[in-house]
């Protein structure tokens, strides 16, 4: 990769080339935090707020025991958007938002910054991080990230699959969970959320990164075009949701045994109890079609969203220096 590619990587991950004052170092070491920041929990925002009828369809049907196809998803949609207008939709939308955004926050700046560890670790500073480094980086932001913020996913999850009456708000749902269910409940389903996100984030972050190498060492361009970038962040959404779909549905059962009537107990058991009861594709893998759409829309407007704020932040800070 040529010096002028890693240069422009390295601006855009906020490294510090050679001999800038410590002071400057550390100012744009904060602005890169504080950038990653605001265009992850952009990126999480917009990407969410595309696919939430699909999400919230994928979850009913994940949580159910009825049999999905393209078909009667088509019909839940239809009835809902019948019976409730169309932005019953988007029901549990806000508590989506409360979560992805920190969520989306925290995983792209902590992938930034395990990037800039890793990276100076086995000396590839400013520079694509080799294959192994590269998915342990994605892997354990998504890992960091998933740790602070997993009720908030309980509490959306929740709000997906009931009905309006049940939970009328945010605050509701927290309240009723902690004195119908205790606090415990909150992190019910936690462990099979943080074994998924390993391969998810993990694959996600690695899959991206790659395939923009690639695309930089063979055509010389260091910036894809936008339709590039979300074709990248599709195949990236296509790869990581489908090698940890299992895990995202016992999660979800897991998390909603409260409002469905079942005891799910523990990852095992809870994969035995649906594979018994629906079989192994119809039952671990129920709605992964309906992800196949929705994933990679999702994955590829959240990259694609991430890099061309960063970018945008990056000229406006430019523009700042050159008016002074």
């Amino acid at each position: 990769m040529g010096s002028g590619v890693q240069e422009q990587r390295a601006s855009l991950q906020g490294e510090v080339l050679p001999n800038i004052h410590p002071k400057t170092k550390d100012l744009q070491q904060t602005r890169s935090i504080l950038n990653s920041i605001f265009s992850g929990a952009l990126a999480g925002a917009v990407a969410k707020t595309a696919v939430a009828p699909l999400d919230r369809t994928k979850i009913i049907f994940q949580v159910s025991s009825d049999r999905f196809s393209g078909k009667e998803a088509y019909r839940l949609i239809y009835r809902t958007y019948l019976k409730n207008g169309f932005f019953s939709l988007w029901r549990g939308n806000s508590a989506t938002m409360v979560r992805v955004i920190p969520y989306a926050a925290i995983q792209f700046c902590a992938h930034e910054q395990y990037t800039r560890m890793l990276g100076g670790y086995y000396g590839f500073q400013g520079k694509v991080l080799p294959p192994i480094p590269r998915f342990l980086a994605g892997a354990v932001a998504g890992f960091t990230a998933v740790m602070l913020t997993y009720p908030l996913d309980m509490v959306r999850a929740r709000m997906a699959v009931t009905p309006k009456e049940m939970y009328s708000n945010i605050l509701h749902v927290f309240v009723r969970i902690s004195r119908d269910e205790g606090l415990k409940t909150l992190y019910r389903g936690f462990a099979p959320t943080m074994l998924g996100v390993i391969p998810y984030a993990g694959l996600s972050f690695f899959t991206y990164d790659t395939l923009k190498k690639l695309h930089s060492e063979h055509t010389g361009r260091p910036d894809p075009y936008s339709y590039e970038r979300m074709a990248f962040g599709a195949c990236a959404g296509l790869i990581s949701q489908s090698a940890s779909y299992p895990l995202d549905v016992v999660r979800r059962r897991m998390q909603t045994a409260g409002v469905t009537g079942h005891t799910y107990g523990t990852i095992l058991g809870t994969m035995k109890e649906i594979v018994v009861e629906e079989g192994l594709i119809r039952g671990l893998y129920k709605g992964l079609s309906m992800n196949w759409v929705k994933g990679p829309l999702a994955v590829g407007i959240s990259f694609t969203t991430f890099d061309h704020t960063q970018i945008v932040l990056k000229k406006l800070h430019e523009m700042g220096y050159t008016g002074r």
